[in-house]
């Protein structure tokens, strides 16, 4: 006689809204058991009762083999005496008690929908919006909890008798997918001109006509509008720039498939993975040398994303104007089905940079599209999909044996980060000024919004203080205690100190970036914690950024850091970063080409420096990159943030082994990193007539070696063997890969980020951290 066995099964973790429900009914059913499957608001609740051996490896196939998007945290499972069930169903969900279900990030075309959009006898052959329970909208498309589809814009569109059988098909991968939707029912794709007329035609045909003359195109993606040129296009890439007032910083551009990509750059099978992933993002990539005009590369529409149709021959041009002097280039391949059906349509690489005038964020509305976007774009491709929340590209930089997180956006929130300790009391941190995030913890869970900008603009803050509510209302978090920067004219901390009924914690900010590295990474600390990067508020009341912190989640203390150097005009030092040069080096070195191509205002600078005259002090390890690349002829004025250090990084000679000597003063408070030594050396070997490439090679390396000369000494007087690098400045891929090998030559353990950005937009989940051991305490 069979031995019968019923098992109640509670899973937590994302596993809503991506298939999991069909998932288990498919596998209930292969393997002959009985019972249901619904979800409920902590995730998906699962009765299975059969034979012994049977439910055994239900239980052990559950997690084995749950589909790609979904990401479970906890499986409980209690016995029970068998409940006579006939057959297994797909119950009506339970929407009581309070929510702590997930919602999966925007995922990019499955290979399975691509195959259909390219069949000519499927009825969603080149169908725009085509998805599954595997792919397609998901965050960007919820409006409110459950995430079920009369909860997301998709409720606008009834489904047809054929998505409708479609999505209540157990067998079918569109069960329960929630955006499904055909030609029939589903949203309609539309090109308009500025002013918001129809144009007639193929929209995509019509787009890819008007990109090939030149034109400028508006492309509404997932998470909002991007503007489109060919990449190869160099008049329409440089009047994009001026329309959009981005004087410098570099485009992204999309390839149609990993073949046409490798064209453009080079790509190792860390950065094909994260080009051919489900989240898409902006992948900066050395570029190939060669660039001779080409053509795509024939892989046809519908194959899978990663395929290559055989060894691409020549190449493809990029327009100068698309990355300016920048050995690297931000490449993403298509992740919607409008993308892949516009890039087969053009066979050549596009430019596709945010849908926003410059320092503003993306467009996302239609209306607001039209408004903004009207004197840059020359036609507009949308669609009537409405978007509900912005969402920016993710951006990486894949790193010899890791990753780097430069953006945390689409592809990626608001999946939430695992916290090592349970949060006592719901935790808000809302972050810092720019590249500004806000994190919400409760249990063991820290959700870290997706990239949302400056606060300076004031869209920005509009989206900033409405994203909070939305996080609150989505995952069912009322927060109770508020942390913040301790900058008092940061907008973020007036609006953490505007809420009432909670408890408020000003958290200083090269402790958040510590924190994040060690949250980042599940390590409680303590650590030696080196946080370079522009400016923060410093509790001495200077402005501090190049620190070496004791650190672990519940305090600090300052260890050491970059001698302090003043700021000649304040603010106007990290816009003109000559004044640095001039605050390092005063009246030494005479006759230096930056003095000379700021002839008549160098001597204000020293001047302001010597007396202290609106000259506030700083250990800014940024501003010092700054004015290294000031000093080689680089960037005497900036057009975006850190746009001087980014472009040494880019000039230096990555096979230089020299390291300029840095000393370190030792005297009854902090160690003292003599960083203007690192100048005048550089200033000696220009004089000399050294290559700039090579000065700016042996700078990274002196600054590598005297973050891990300072470490040393930190170790002797702590006894600690970890370092945990964060902040902007560890951004940049030479210096971190020089400071990381030197530091793990010496012995000690480093962790640096992996899944939120070392920049501020990992300072919310920082917060979070401190905010919550200081909690526990």
């Amino acid at each position: 006689m069979t031995t019968l066995k019923r098992v109640d099964v509670h899973v937590e973790g994302l596993v809503q809204g991506v298939g999991f429900r069909p998932f288990v009914y498919s596998l209930a059913n292969r393997l002959g058991l009985a019972g249901r499957v619904h979800n409920d608001v902590n995730g998906v609740h699962i009765e299975v009762e059969g034979a012994h051996a049977g439910v055994e490896e239900f239980l052990t196939a559950l997690e084995r083999d749950a589909p790609a998007l979904s990401a479970i945290e906890r499986v409980t499972v209690v016995s029970g005496e068998p409940a006579g069930h006939r057959g297994f169903t797909i119950a009506t969900g339970d929407p009581a008690g309070p929510r702590r279900a997930l919602v999966s990030a925007d995922t990019a075309t499955c290979d399975d929908c691509l195959r259909e959009l390219a069949d000519p006898a499927d009825r969603r052959h080149r169908y725009p919006f085509i998805n599954c329970a595997g792919c397609g909208p998901r965050f960007t498309v919820v409006r409110g909890a459950p995430g079920d589809r009369p909860m997301t814009t998709m409720a606008a569109f009834g489904m047809c008798d054929d998505c409708a059988r479609e999505y209540h098909d157990p067998a079918g991968r569109r069960h329960l997918a929630q955006a499904t939707c055909c030609p029939a029912c589903g949203p309609r794709l539309r090109l308009r001109d500025p002013r918001g007329t129809e144009l007639c035609g193929d929209p995509i045909a019509c787009a890819a006509a008007l990109l090939r003359a030149g034109h400028v195109v508006a492309v509404k993606g997932l998470g909002g509008y991007h503007l489109a040129v060919t990449a190869s296009d160099e008049r329409a890439a440089a009047a994009l720039r001026g329309r959009k007032h981005r004087e410098e910083k570099p485009f992204a551009v999309m390839a149609a498939d990993l073949a046409q990509a490798r064209l453009l750059a080079e790509i190792d099978d860390t950065a094909a993975a994260l080009l051919t992933g489900r989240a898409r993002p902006i992948v900066l990539l050395p570029r190939r040398d060669s660039a001779p005009t080409g053509a795509s590369s024939g892989a046809p529409l519908g194959a899978p994303t990663g395929a290559a149709t055989g060894v691409p021959t020549g190449g493809l041009a990029v327009a100068p104007s698309v990355a300016p002097g920048y050995r690297s280039l931000g490449l993403m391949l298509p992740y919607t089905a409008l993308h892949h059906l516009l890039l087969a349509e053009l066979a050549e690489p596009i430019v596709l940079t945010g849908g926003n005038v410059s320092d503003e964020p993306i467009a996302y509305e239609d209306d607001d599209a039209l408004i903004r976007l009207g004197g840059i774009a020359d036609a507009f491709l949308t669609h009537d999909r409405a978007i509900h929340q912005r969402t920016d590209d993710s951006v990486i930089r894949p790193l010899p044996g890791a990753i780097t997180m430069l953006r945390r956006a689409r592809g990626h929130a608001p999946e939430p980060l695992a916290l090592r300790r349970p949060v006592p009391r719901p935790v808000l941190a809302c972050g810092a000024e720019l590249k500004s995030t806000f994190c919400l913890a409760q249990g063991r869970r820290a959700f870290v919004s997706q990239h949302l900008g400056d606060l300076e603009n004031h869209d920005t803050l509009r989206t900033f203080v409405e994203g909070i509510d939305h996080y609150c209302g989505l995952f069912g978090i009322h927060p109770e205690v508020v942390a913040h920067d301790l900058h008092p004219g940061y907008l973020s901390t007036r609006h953490a100190l505007e809420i009432t009924g909670v408890e408020h914690v000003g958290v200083q900010h090269h402790h958040a970036h510590i924190a994040a590295c060690l949250a980042d990474n599940g390590d409680p600390g303590p650590v030696i914690g080196v946080a370079f990067d522009g400016l923060g508020h410093g509790t001495d009341g200077t402005l501090w950024g190049g620190e070496f912190l004791r650190a672990d989640l519940a305090g600090y203390e300052r260890l050491g850091h970059l001698a302090q150097i003043p700021m000649p005009g304040g603010a106007a030092a990290v816009r003109q970063p000559w004044r640095m040069t001039a605050a390092y080096l005063r009246d030494d070195h005479p006759g230096l080409d930056v003095a000379r191509r700021n002839a008549g205002r160098w001597a204000d600078a020293v001047h302001l420096a010597a007396t202290g005259l609106d000259s506030p002090l700083t250990s800014s390890a940024g501003l010092l990159f700054d004015a290294v690349s000031a000093l080689l002829g680089i960037r005497d004025k900036i057009t975006y943030e850190g746009q001087a250090a980014i472009e040494l990084e880019q000039r230096a000679d990555p096979a230089e082994t020299g390291a300029y000597p840095a000393a370190l003063t030792t005297t009854s408070g902090p160690l003292i990193v003599e960083a203007g030594d690192l100048v005048r050396a550089a200033a000696d070997d220009l004089t000399a007539g050294t290559d700039p490439g090579v000065i700016a090679g042996r700078f990274h390396n002196g600054v590598a070696a005297a973050i891990t000369r300072t470490c040393v000494a930190l170790r002797q007087a702590t006894g600690l063997t970890a370092v945990a690098l964060s902040g902007a400045v560890f951004q940049n891929a030479l210096l971190l890969d020089r400071t990381v090998q030197r530091l793990r030559a010496a012995g000690f353990r480093v962790l640096k980020h992996v899944r939120v950005p070392p920049n501020d937009g990992g300072l919310s989940l920082g917060q979070a951290a401190i905010a919550a051991a200081q909690d526990h305490t």
